[in-house]
This record gives structure tokens, C-alpha cells and sequence, in this order.
């Protein structure tokens, strides 16, 4: 059991001990530093802050507990109850409030819960901003509200409706097209609040949706992070009911997995591939993924005489390189969909129906449509070290190793190769180095793990 405090918010387990998990004590002291970090920012009496939560079990309580702390401070609180994530980032510009937070630990399992912090542009506050907060949070230096001055507590229940809409009404959307084509799809969202907000989605778009775990029950029936090992379920019931596709959300609605009509994996890393495709063919312009995302998206921008770059890993890089290069698209290769048209966020309900309009504009089925991208296979390993060990000097060293190489230091050490790449990022919190690779074949993405792994060994 542990308690996680980063720049991005706080992340625990429910239970336990003070500041070795998520308790309730826990929760008040984080929701204080934020509501008093945000009053220290604000040249403004009256603040306004949203927060949602998905569905998992120990949403309701920590709901109540952040919404008693803000208006402890004197902040009113607007509570959009059941929702996701990017539906909370869409409505606080939406409801022009001060901030946000989103109660939810992503796709980690039940036990876990997380307060995730926003901006008064929907979204998540930067490196500095957070650093500020966990200060405040340490400091305990909160001034709260007398009788008279506390928050003021209101819901609302059209928060689904706005962001529904929002979606419908981007011009790269083709709802008449999606509609042409009677397209019938399994949802798995893992009993969370995707079960709520896609089929919602789904019907305004006229495809028929057949629903696996869909009951915002927070007991997820499976891991809820949606990779190929746990979707075995929904692989099954795309063939059985002889669906066009199925679509798989993550608790918080955030990340999109795709599975063909086979029941096979479309492959996280290439809803981004599939979304960019598509805009990058009607747009010429700039696709931003991070690091260690596919090789496929800068391929395909390519094809359509488009630029690729790629951040350091992390939401927030992401967007920021976005910014900087004005990006058509981003995201990152876990299913992530950041399309700046709606929002600057990762989000599966624009992620749905982008997808499901190139699907429709192409005329091919999902498995025909993968196959036209590049058939890239991704290695995940590990090196561990003594502590003693100066991982900053070590990753240094490999550099140096591969200097005639095309190699990028923005995050760890990347190395370009012509026909794959690796990539080394160290891990914060441990003598570890986490090596990514991607190549033609799993078999040789795994050997390039296992061969830097060597590389480094000899270089200690």
C-alpha cells in the first residue's frame, strides 16, 4: 500500500496509516493545499472550482470529504457527480471556474484514488504549480473560512450533455457519416462512468452499442488498465455478436483501446496513428507524441507531408509541445487523444468519434484499416542498480556510447536507429532504468532490451 505525491496531484491506496496511504486526513490536507494554493494565486474574493469522479468505490467518500475541505476554505464547489476526465477539463472553462479536480487514479485498481489537479483552463496544473502545492501541503499553512464566509455547494447534471455536444459540433466529426453506415459496437468500460458517457455518445451517433461492464459499479470485473492481457472478455463478444468493433475506456475515460472485428487488438499505439491519420490527411500540419510512443506516427506524418515531434514523457509535455508547435494532434501511445480543436486533454469521447469517421470515410473494416499503417512491436524492461550507483553519469555514458547515432536527451537518452529505437529513462524514485524499445518484430525489440541491458552493464 502506498501514497504517491507528485506535481500532478496525489495518488494512494484507501486505508491504512496517515501519510502512507490515501486516509481521509490525507485527502483534507491535499484538497486544502490546493484550494489555499489557488486563493493565493487568485486576485479574486469568490472562487469557483469543479470536480468530478469516476466510478470507483471510494469516489463518494473522498468526494465529501474535498468538497467539505474547499468550502472550509471558502470556496464554492460545483460537483458534476459521476463523469471523466475530460469532461471535467471541458467544464471548467465551460462554467469559467477558478480550477478543478478530478477524483480518480486512472487505471490503476479499486484500491487506488487520486486527486488530480486542473487549471482554470480544464487543465492539469504545470511542474512548477505543483511543486508550489505539495509545499503548501507539507506546511499545513491553511487559513480556513469563518461561519459566515463558506463555500456555497451546488451539481450539476448536464455536464455528459455539454461535452457530448462539444464533440458533435467539431467540424472533422461526421456524424451523418458515421450514421450511414449502421456501424454496431461492444463497449467494455470497465464499471465506470465510460459505461455512462460512450453509449450516450454512441446513440447521438446511430451506432448500436452492445454493453459489457457498463454499470458504474467500481468493481472493475477485470484490471482496468486496457491492454490486450486483460480484454479477453470483449475480443470474445465483438466475434460472437459479429460487432463492426469494440471500444475499451479506462475508469476515467481518458485512454481508448480498439479491438477489430476479428476480436483482435487494433494496438493502444494506434488510436493516436489511426486519429492522426485521418486529421492529418484533410490538414496539413504538426503530430506530437512523447518518447516512447510508436515510430508509427511519425511515419505517418510523413506520408502526408506533415512534421512529427516528440516530448518528454508525461501528459503535460505532451501539451506543451503541442503549444509550442500549434500541433493538429497528440497524444500518447497508451490510447491518449489530445486533439486542440476541443480541448487540451486526453480524451476518449473525441478519440470515438474521430476514429469512428475515418472508419466511415475509408469504407475498410478496422482489421483492412490497420493494416495500412506500418507494423511497428514495442519491448518493455528494466535494469536494476545499486543505489551507489550515479544513474545520471551512467545514462551519460550511453550517450557518449551511441554519439553517431541520432540521439535525444530531452527525457533519459533516446537513440534513433534507422530500423528501431531505444529508449532509457531513469526512475525517480529507485535505481532503476526503464529501457522501451520498438522494432519490426517482437523478438527483436526484446533483444534490443536485453542487448542495452548489456551495453550498460559493461559501462558500470
Amino acid at each position: 500500500m502506498s501514497l504517491i505525491k507528485s506535481i500532478s496531484g496525489i495518488r494512494g491506496t484507501i486505508g491504512g496509516r496517515v501519510n502512507d496511504n490515501l486516509t481521509p486526513l490525507d485527502v483534507v490536507k491535499f484538497a486544502s493545499a490546493f484550494g489555499t494554493w489557488l486563493q493565493n494565486n487568485k486576485n479574486k474574493k469568490d472562487l469557483n472550482l469543479v470536480i468530478g469522479r469516476d466510478a470507483r468505490i471510494s469516489g463518494q467518500m473522498v468526494s465529501s470529504l474535498v468538497t467539505a475541505t474547499l468550502q472550509g476554505l471558502g470556496i464554492n464547489v460545483i460537483d458534476l457527480g459521476l463523469s471523466t476526465t475530460p469532461t471535467v477539463e471541458i467544464m471548467v472553462p465551460e462554467l469559467k471556474a477558478d480550477g478543478g479536480i478530478i477524483l480518480t487514479a486512472s487505471h490503476n485498481p479499486k484500491q487506488w484514488n487520486a486527486l488530480k489537479l486542473l487549471n482554470e483552463k480544464g487543465e492539469f496544473i504545470t511542474g512548477e504549480n505543483g511543486v508550489e502545492v505539495l509545499a503548501l501541503a507539507e506546511s499545513e499553512d491553511f487559513n480556513y473560512a469563518e461561519v459566515d464566509d463558506l463555500g456555497k455547494y451546488e451539481t450539476r447534471d448536464d455536464a455528459f450533455d455539454i461535452h457530448i455536444q462539444q464533440v458533435l459540433d467539431l467540424e472533422m466529426v461526421d456524424a451523418e457519416a458515421i450514421k450511414s453506415k449502421n456501424f454496431k459496437v461492444v463497449l467494455d468500460a470497465v464499471n465506470s462512468t465510460g459505461g455512462i458517457a460512450i453509449p450516450q455518445l454512441l446513440e447521438r451517433l446511430g451506432v448500436e452499442v452492445v454493453k459489457l461492464y457498463c454499470e458504474p459499479t467500481g468493481h472493475f470485473p477485470h484490471n482496468p488498465e486496457p491492454l490486450k492481457e486483460h480484454l479477453g472478455d470483449i475480443c470474445e463478444l465483438v466475434k460472437k455478436e459479429g460487432a463492426d468493433l469494440g471500444i475499451v475506456v479506462d475508469p476515467d475515460v481518458d485512454r481508448l483501446a480498439l479491438i477489430d472485428e476479428k476480436g483482435e487488438m487494433f494496438g493502444e499505439e494506434y488510436t493516436l496513428v489511426a486519429v492522426a491519420d485521418y486529421l492529418l490527411k484533410n490538414k496539413n500540419g504538426v503530430a506530437i507524441s512523447n518518447l516512447s510512443s510508436s515510430r508509427a506516427l511519425r511515419d505517418v506524418a510523413r506520408t502526408h507531408n506533415s512534421k512529427y515531434f516528440a516530448s518528454a514523457v508525461g501528459e503535460v509535455n505532451v501539451v506543451n509541445l503541442m503549444k509550442e508547435k500549434n500541433a493538429v494532434i497528440g497524444g500518447e501511445g497508451n490510447g491518449g487523444i489530445i486533439y486542440p480543436d476541443s480541448h487540451y486533454g486526453r480524451d476518449s469521447l473525441v478519440g470515438v468519434a474521430l476514429f469512428l469517421t475515418h472508419l466511415a470515410k475509408e469504407n475498410k473494416t478496422v482489421s483492412e484499416l490497420r493494416a495500412t499503417y506500418p507494423a511497428y512491436f514495442m519491448g518493455k524492461k528494466k535494469i536494476e542498480l545499486t543505489p551507489e550507483i550515479d544513474v545520471d553519469a551512467l545514462l551519460v555514458k550511453v550517450q557518449e556510447e551511441y554519439k553517431n547515432e541520432e540521439t535525444s536527451t530531452v527525457d533519459g537518452v533516446k537513440i534513433d536507429f534507422a530500423e528501431n529505437w531505444v529508449h532509457l529513462r531513469k526512475s525517480n524514485t529507485e535505481p532503476i532504468i526503464r529501457i522501451y524499445t520498438e522494432a519490426f518484430s517482437q523478438q527483436e525489440a526484446d533483444k534490443l532490451g536485453d542487448d542495452m541491458i548489456e551495453k550498460i552493464r559493461s559501462l558500470i
